[in-house]
C-alpha cells in the first residue's frame, strides 16, 4: 500500500538548472539544489543539445512535501529534458503536496520537455503547476502525461484532490492557459466515486490525460501531426493549431499508447520546427 504521512509532515526540494551554449554545444552551466531533487550528468548523443535526466525521489511524493524544479536556457543553447521513471504522488493523510515547474527558454534558446507519466495514487492531493516563458524566437516542444492511478492494476483515482495547471506564454502574451481541477469524494453510499470524470465535461471515464505542445507550427506541420497519429482503439487524440502553437490533448485507457503516439509526433515534428532529425534519450530503449 502507498505510504501517507501526518498532516504535518513534508520536506522541500528545489533544483534550479542553467543551460548556456559553449565552445559549439551546450553546457549545464549552473546547478543549485536542495533536497533529494538531481540530475545526472549530460548525455550528448547528437552534438550540440544537451540532454539531461532529472532524478525525482525514489520514493515518491507524499501530502506536505514541496518542490520547485526550475530551468533556464540562454540563448544559443539547446537542452532535452527528461527522467527514467514516472513521477508518483502518493495518498495524503490530509496536506497538499506541492509541485512547481517553471521554464525560461530566451530568444534563440530551445527546450524539450519530454518528462514520463506523473501517476496520481488514490487519496493523493496534488497542486501541480507547469508554467513555461519564451522570449523572442525561443523554441519549446514538451508534454505532460497525467495518470490518474494505476489502471494496468485495475485501480483508479476514487479518492483525493488535484489541481494541475499548464502555461506557455511569450513576452508576456499568454499562448496557452489550462486548468484541471478534481474533487473525488464518496457518493451517497458512502463509496468512492470518479461521477466528476465520466461525463462528457469530465474525461470521459478515461484514467490517462495528456497535452503535447510546440511551438512554431504552421498549417503544414498540423497536417503531418494529423497524419503521424493513425486511429488506435480506446485511444481519443484531438489536434489545434492556435497562432503557431501547436496542441494535442489525449484520453486514453492506459498510458503506453499515449507515451507512443507522442513520441511519433516529437519524431515526426521536431526535423520541421527545430531542424533537427530525432535523437531519443537513451532511457526510451530501456
Amino acid at each position: 500500500m502507498p505510504p501517507s504521512v501526518p498532516p504535518a509532515a513534508g520536506w522541500s526540494a528545489r533544483l534550479a538548472l542553467r543551460f548556456e551554449a559553449r565552445a559549439q554545444r551546450t553546457v549545464l552551466a549552473q546547478k543549485q539544489q536542495q533536497g533529494p531533487l538531481t540530475v545526472q550528468r549530460g548525455f550528448y548523443p547528437e552534438g550540440a543539445p544537451c540532454h539531461l535526466y532529472l532524478l525525482h525521489p525514489p520514493g515518491g511524493v507524499v501530502g506536505g512535501d514541496r518542490l520547485h524544479i526550475e530551468a533556464r536556457v540562454a540563448a544559443g543553447a539547446h537542452a532535452l529534458l527528461t527522467a527514467p521513471g514516472a513521477a508518483k504522488f502518493y495518498r495524503s493523510a490530509g496536506a497538499l503536496a506541492r509541485q512547481r515547474q517553471r521554464f525560461e527558454v530566451a530568444d534563440g534558446g530551445v527546450l524539450e520537455w519530454l518528462p514520463p507519466e506523473a501517476i496520481l495514487f488514490p487519496g493523493a492531493r496534488l497542486d501541480l503547476q507547469t508554467q513555461v516563458v519564451l522570449s523572442g524566437a525561443a523554441r519549446f516542444i514538451g508534454w505532460e502525461i497525467l495518470s490518474l492511478g494505476r489502471p494496468a492494476i485495475g485501480e483508479r483515482f476514487d479518492q483525493g484532490r488535484a489541481s494541475l495547471g499548464l502555461r506557455l506564454e511569450r513576452e508576456g502574451r499568454p499562448l496557452l492557459s489550462e486548468r484541471l481541477r478534481l474533487d473525488m469524494g464518496l457518493d451517497l453510499e458512502g463509496e468512492p466515486s470518479t461521477k466528476g470524470l465520466d461525463g462528457p465535461s469530465g474525461l470521459r471515464g478515461q484514467p490517462i490525460s495528456a497535452t503535447l505542445v510546440a511551438t512554431g507550427a504552421t498549417a503544414g506541420d498540423l497536417q503531418v501531426a494529423r497524419a503521424l497519429v493513425p486511429a488506435v482503439p480506446g485511444l481519443a487524440l484531438g489536434l489545434t493549431l492556435l497562432d503557431d502553437l501547436l496542441v494535442v490533448r489525449a484520453l486514453a485507457p492506459k498510458v503506453e499508447p499515449v507515451l507512443l503516439q507522442f513520441r511519433a509526433l516529437w519524431q515526426g515534428l521536431r526535423p520541421r520546427l527545430l531542424g533537427l532529425e530525432a535523437s531519443a534519450p537513451r532511457i526510451w530503449a530501456t
